[in-house]
């Protein structure tokens, strides 16, 4: 995949007197007293940082970046409290949303700026693919631009996110959520993870709470507690519709919602002036398209047939609960980098009948759940091995009869696993082969030597070569090779490697 580096323009900081700025490496950061009331966030961020890391180095070298986390050596420019208001000020004439200016926000400001810069670097890059997109349903709906960096303070812009309690996707719907706003939800795929159509079921549900409320603020609360925890406190707090007002009687995850959703708007704006860099983005809005199938395919064929990985695919398309993407009326819409949609469009009917051609020649696969025992290691935590594994802290806790997430170092624990297990039927043997025919007299008389070991005949590779080059070379069906060599992982193919091209 082709990746951009994303450059930030200003990294220069504000000068607004010799009093004003200073540059502190050694000053202790701004804590924030961590309780329940910060959990949540702290889990998203925490997580969002584990996944860029994931995607960037590879699961092993994600745990040692996130181990050795920390900030010492890292410029961080600190302002006094005049700084802060002044900024905030401006921010209010330019927000369509009321922005309160207290020591509750301030302090938080501070505590976003010295303790989750990396956080703020990465969603600054992840906002490159999403951000367009979002403003464009923001203006749809006409509601203020400034609730896109509500998908920051609920999922990190990670659109496969899900919490606790089941909350799913960049914006955090729940289940009868979803549904109500129209998102598919079913054994095949969970559109509350399609970020264009959650972005669409978003802004509904925005524009219907703040026509509940008619204020910003209170209409931030009800998307995170629901208006009947926010219809509660107001009339605990004898009537008042002042977000600040009835603060103290919402629970306590919502106290800290709109403090944190400032700090972001906040922190989006003057990174440049906190000398933070923002990290470069997988992949940009503009280097994706989108196209419709006709039928049904799976994922797991995309790898060899255009090149493009599993993670890669599901990172741009993360609805797929299987590796089956379903027929369906409307047409399922995928995405896919640009430069790919000339390659997939020459295999598309191919692709859509592969699964038959596995079905006649018996070729096919069974799920097997296969056990690991797991030892934990020093300060190694329950949340970093469902990482490393692709399985849940739930999943985790349930399997060893877990009451707590607190473990210790040596601990064993039981992880489940599925593998695919790859199947023939004797069947396939003779069909596979009869197959394999040169397309004409032309290609007969020029077919390369091939050799064989009594069981398969291969055929050796050449610089520049792939399957399909050599499907269309021999003149084999593509879907024969594929089949015959699907341990083979196309992207470690070199010069020399033997393909088998058919069975003796």
């Amino acid at each position: 995949m082709k990746f951009f580096v994303f450059i930030a323009a200003l990294f220069h900081l504000y000068t607004f007197g010799q009093d004003t700025l200073q540059i502190n490496q050694t000053t202790p950061p701004q804590e924030v007293p961590v309780d329940d009331s910060y959990q949540r966030f702290l889990e998203v961020v925490e997580s969002s940082l584990f996944e860029y890391y994931k995607e960037t180095w590879g699961k092993e070298k994600a745990y040692a970046i996130m181990d050795s986390l920390g900030y010492d050596c890292v410029e961080k420019p600190s302002f006094p409290d005049s700084i802060y208001i002044q900024r905030l000020n401006h921010l209010n004439e330019i927000a369509i949303i009321d922005i309160a200016i207290n020591d509750e926000i301030i302090k938080t400001i501070k505590y976003f700026t010295n303790n989750r810069r990396e956080y703020t670097a990465i969603c600054i890059g992840r906002s490159k693919l999403y951000f367009p997109m979002y403003e464009e349903y923001l203006d749809k709906y006409n509601i203020p631009f400034e609730l896109k960096y509500l998908s920051i303070i609920e999922s990190g812009l990670r659109p496969t996110v899900k919490s606790r309690v089941g909350a799913t996707g960049l914006w955090q719907f729940m289940y009868p959520t979803g549904r109500m706003f129209g998102l598919e939800i079913d054994s095949y795929i969970d559109e509350r993870m399609d970020p264009v159509k959650s972005t669409d079921a978003a802004c509904q549900y925005l524009k219907y709470l703040y026509g509940l409320y008619g204020d910003w603020n209170l209409a931030l609360a009800a998307y995170n507690a629901g208006p009947g925890n926010v219809n509660k406190a107001i009339k605990r707090s004898g009537g008042k519709m002042d977000y600040w007002e009835i603060r103290p009687f919402l629970p306590k995850e919502t106290q800290m919602y709109v403090p944190n959703f400032i700090a972001m708007m906040y922190m989006m704006t003057y990174y440049g002036e906190h000398n933070i860099q923002p990290k470069e983005a997988k992949v940009y809005l503009h280097e994706i398209d989108t196209l419709c199938l006709n039928s049904s395919i799976r994922i797991s064929h995309l790898d060899s047939l255009i090149g493009m990985s599993n993670e890669d695919f599901l990172h741009l398309n993360p609805i797929y609960k299987l590796d089956i993407i379903p027929k369906t009326n409307p047409k399922q819409c995928i995405y896919l980098p640009i430069e790919k949609i000339d390659t997939f469009l020459k295999i598309e009917n191919q692709l859509y009948t592969y699964d038959a051609y596995l079905d006649s020649t018996g070729q096919n696969y069974v799920e097997l759940e296969k056990k690991k025992t797991h030892i934990v290691k020093e300060n190694e935590t329950l949340f970093q091995i469902s990482q490393k594994y692709g399985v849940t802290v739930e999943e985790i806790r349930r399997w060893n009869n877990l009451n707590t997430t607190v473990i210790y170092p040596a601990q064993k624990l039981t992880i489940r696993i599925i593998e695919k297990k790859y199947y023939a039927s004797p069947a396939a043997k003779t069909i596979a082969s009869t197959e394999i025919k040169p397309a004409s007299s032309e290609t007969t008389s020029t077919t390369p030597k091939t050799t064989n070991d009594g069981t398969y005949k291969y055929y050796t590779l050449k610089s520049g070569e792939s399957l399909w080059t050599v499907s269309q070379k021999l003149g084999i069906p593509f879907e024969t090779i594929q089949a015959l060599n699907k341990d083979l992982d196309p992207k470690r193919m070199q010069p020399g490697d033997l393909i088998k091209i058919g069975r003796l």
